[in-house]
């Protein structure tokens, strides 16, 4: 039996059972054809459909999504904003990135390049943002003429029911867009299903790892991963200290820091330190950590579960043991529900820093000592999914734009918070090369190259007997 419980409050929310792949794909494959061939003008309609029905829940559905993932309203409500602003981007990177083109061709024939569907698409979304980067997927892959399964996070399954429940109000049929509720084992079976075509994954790097393993030995499968970074954020000096700051706070802790672009690590040079790192710990004392619902609205909730909470106490623990320095403490004000404050690290006399990502409100503190020992730190990493400098010169961002590695390169800006018009992925341990936002129209459909005439036109000039 799955349940699903509100952070905030500890409530079940939810309770079912686990679907059945093995339905859920035949269903899927049985719809593949007839939707592969409907003309795109009115897939293109009827996902224009499906963002007016959302328009139409929306208070609803940001209310569902701030009950089951613990984030403040005002953001569920930005997150239910994007989920509708997802179709008119997703039509026009279609049209952009996988339209027709007439070619040239000899014998007064023509040649031509259009774009197939894969077939069934299993979806695996995250928890943290629970209909808006699913549906980052969804959308694309409908378009393109692909059925979708998608299995929402284990934790977030309400949310994830809601959103496809919408896609059939908008008249797409039950097997073209389907939820399969279930748990990792649900997800294994889907993703190593030999009638699913494609895997379009959302998660950890572990996750992500075990999908890309699984499918090595079986290349006819499209697989995007997009799993998440150990972020960092450069400030070197600059004058603007208050909004270095809160770029600072927006990058670490919105969304509880449960976004795979925060950041993780704030690398400051020592020049910078005494000033950016006491203003970052004044604005973060200031922070509202309530429930979603609560009035003056929170900056931050809780994080998902009290299993993350316990893991986030405990790593916070085990940096002080290795010689961090706590510049804000990790508070727990009730040891029962999974709310956490802020938390902020100095981690500089730690030899060897843990390269993994802490997803929550935990930040750590890096000090070096200068902008290059700062890039070689930011570096420091296997991930590289996001990276922001704060600070310096146009000629310092060129620099730090050339060396980065990462898929994201900020200036000025939070590591968070990247435009759905621009591809979204990163590289190492972020992701496998294949990103997302408005280059998913490019793992959503393969090329098919065509020369055609009307009638057959053919001569042998070479290497024929007389008759």
């Amino acid at each position: 039996m799955l349940k699903s419980y509100e952070p905030a409050t500890g409530k079940e929310i939810w309770q079912g059972e686990a679907g059945d792949v093995e339905q859920a794909v035949a269903r899927s494959r049985e719809a593949f054809p007839k939707w592969a061939t409907t003309p795109l003008a009115v897939r293109i309609e009827m996902l224009r459909r499906f963002a007016n029905v959302v328009r139409k829940h929306a208070d609803d559905f940001a209310e569902l999504i701030a009950r089951e993932t613990g984030k403040p309203l005002w953001e569920a409500h930005t997150e239910v904003q994007a989920v509708v602003a997802k179709v008119d981007i997703s039509v026009t990177a279609y049209a952009e990135r996988t339209g027709q083109k007439k070619l040239d061709s000899a014998l007064q024939g023509s040649a031509a390049l259009r774009h197939k569907p894969h077939g069934v698409m299993a979806v695996l979304g995250p928890y943290n943002f629970p209909a808006h980067l699913p549906n980052g997927h969804i959308v694309p892959a409908l378009i393109a003429g692909n059925t979708v399964v998608f299995k929402p996070s284990e934790k977030t399954p309400v949310v994830g029911e809601f959103l496809v429940r919408c896609l059939h109000e908008a008249g797409i049929d039950d097997g073209v867009a389907q939820v399969l509720h279930g748990g990792p084992e649900e997800g294994k079976q889907l993703v190593a299903h030999k009638s699913v075509n494609g895997v379009l994954f959302t998660g950890s790097a572990r996750a992500g790892i075990a999908i890309n393993r699984a499918l090595a030995s079986d290349p006819s499968k499209i697989v995007a991963l997009e799993m998440g970074g150990n972020n960092p954020i450069v400030a070197i000096p600059t004058p603007k200290i208050e909004d270095a700051a809160a770029t600072i706070i927006q990058s670490a802790f919105t969304t509880a820091g449960q976004r795979c672009t925060a950041a993780r690590r704030l690398i400051v040079t020592a020049d910078f330190y005494d000033e950016i790192v006491p203003a970052v710990r004044a604005l973060a004392d200031r922070l509202i950590l309530d429930e979603p619902f609560a009035d003056p609205a929170p900056f931050m909730g809780p994080v998902i579960d009290n299993e993350t909470a316990d893991l986030l106490s405990e790593s916070f623990l085990a940096l002080m043991s290795r010689g961090g320095r706590p510049i804000k403490h990790l508070k727990r004000p009730d040891p029962d529900l999974p709310l956490l404050s802020p938390s902020i690290i100095d981690t500089t006399e730690i030899e060897e820093r843990p390269d993994i990502e802490l997803f929550g409100p935990l930040l750590q503190v890096i000090k070096v000592e200068d902008f290059d020992a700062a890039i070689s730190e930011a570096n420091n990493t296997r991930y590289g999914l996001s990276a922001s400098l704060l600070g310096g010169q146009p000629k310092d961002f060129e620099r730090f734009w050339t060396q980065i590695r990462a898929g994201i390169v900020n200036w000025n800006r939070p590591t968070n918070g990247a435009s759905s018009a621009a591809p979204f992925g990163g590289i190492g341990l972020s992701g496998n090369h294949r990103p997302a936002a408005f280059y998913a129209a490019d793992y959503c459909a393969y090329p098919v190259t065509s020369t055609e005439m009307v009638q057959p036109r053919a001569s042998i000039g070479v290497g024929l007997r007389d008759k």
